[in-house]
């Protein structure tokens, strides 16, 4: 035991498991998809004003995510997604590993007289990391996938052939006499024939600082961290003490005025100056709490209107003239025995048309009272109003139904797969 405690590791307990930080940055690639399919929920209902941002959603997200990332940085000494694990960053004199790297680090910086807070530097390389590289990453992807990348039936053809070879784009002026067109070109098959290569020598890359961090050999999980650096670190006690000690936005913003007794309460005028100020830092300082709330929000929703949900058992969250998901046939009359039997001969033989054009149904899409048509002719019934703003007329967002007679949410048409 005691050959073990002088030549083995000893344990750091302010030294985060790479399961902590695979954890964190999971999180941080789930927000980027997370965002863009709640938006494009919406722009189905909003096209007019949600559309755009879903098209050009990545270039808002990072932008966003520059102020947010910024934020925590500067205020919390970590990024957004490491704070949710109680991780911050902070700067190295030297590296390597040991039990006593944190009391050697400490006496560095007291020597030196320097801080290991995320100085200006530290801040602005780390934003490049965090936001614009992904956002380069995604980009090279999607042209990767434009230009037809990807799973395919040519992935496994062979690579050498002259068609697909970039010089031989170049040099064949019978492919397109135009310089800069068999420039472009021979430049998108390079992209496409590097691409994979590149990735591959990446994720290979990551995979070796995950590695050497695993097992104690570097205090960095990423090579960005090594030129930076820093590193991340599990936060400690005087780290808690230094975030309590700093007011809140909304403690600031009802904070008492200068020279006046601690009791005393603002004025009204004075707290909407403070607060149209500090909004800003109020809403980035609220995510923290509207990320999780609003995860948990969404999945609750998401339950309640599903099919299995409670409000198709209940009939809650219906609309006035709205039917049912399931709705029990009205029971049968002692002398209705003829009608009863017409009326069930009538739909023995509707069975598999179309509710619409009585033909065979096309893409079925089945209606709450459980009449199945054509997607495109139950669409087609939707009730158009005049929009004003646009100068011309949109959808409703309803339709009725062709058999009931009543009003049917668009959203409640459910697309039958098969």
């Amino acid at each position: 035991m005691d050959y073990l405690a002088q030549h083995g590791p000893a344990q750091d307990p302010y030294r985060p498991s790479i399961f902590e930080l695979a954890a964190q940055d999971q999180l941080r690639d789930l927000l980027s998809p997370v965002v863009r399919y709640v938006l494009s929920v919406f722009a189905q209902r909003h096209p007019r004003y949600l559309l755009r941002i879903v098209n050009h959603h990545d270039g808002l997200f990072a932008l966003a995510m520059w102020f947010v990332e910024r934020h925590y940085l500067v205020t919390h000494g970590g990024s957004f997604t490491e704070t949710f694990y109680g991780l911050k960053r902070r700067k190295v004199l030297g590296s390597g590993g040991g039990g006593a790297k944190e009391e050697r680090t400490k006496a560095a910086f007291a020597l030196t007289g320097k801080s290991d807070k995320l100085g200006s530097r530290e801040v602005t390389g780390s934003l490049v990391f965090l936001v614009l590289l992904p956002y380069l990453k995604v980009k090279a992807t999607d042209l990767y996938e434009r230009l037809g990348g990807g799973v395919d039936a040519d992935l496994f053809s062979s690579p050498s052939s002259s068609a697909s070879s970039p010089l031989a784009i170049l040099r064949d002026s019978s492919l397109n006499p135009s310089l800069r067109t068999r420039v472009k070109l021979a430049s998108q098959a390079l992209f496409k024939l590097s691409y994979p290569h590149a990735h591959l020598l990446w994720e290979l890359l990551l995979l070796v600082y995950n590695l050497r961090h695993l097992f104690g050999r570097s205090p960095y999980w990423r090579p960005w961290f090594r030129i930076l650096g820093i590193e991340v670190r599990r936060m400690g006690q005087e780290d808690y003490e230094r975030l309590n000690s700093i007011p809140t936005p909304l403690q600031r913003i009802f904070a008492p005025p200068r020279n006046a007794p601690p009791t005393s309460r603002p004025p009204i005028l004075l707290i909407l100056r403070r607060f149209v100020r500090l909004s800003p830092a109020l809403a980035l300082d609220s995510l923290r709490l509207l990320l999780p709330l609003s995860i948990f929000g969404f999945r609750l929703l998401e339950w309640w209107y599903s099919p299995a949900g409670a409000s198709s058992r209940l009939g809650a969250g219906r609309k006035a003239g709205a039917q049912p998901a399931l709705r029990a046939p009205p029971p049968a009359r002692a002398g209705d025995s003829k009608d009863a039997n017409a009326d069930g001969d009538a739909d023995v033989e509707a069975r598999g048309k179309c509710v619409v054009h009585g033909g065979k149904v096309e893409n079925p899409t089945a209606l709450p009272s459980g009449w199945v048509g054509c997607y495109r002719c139950l669409r087609a019934l939707e009730e158009e109003v005049e929009d004003a703003a646009g100068g011309g007329s949109r959808g409703a967002g309803r339709l009725r139904d062709p058999k009931t007679g009543e009003w049917v949410e668009v959203g409640r048409l459910r697309r039958i797969m098969g």
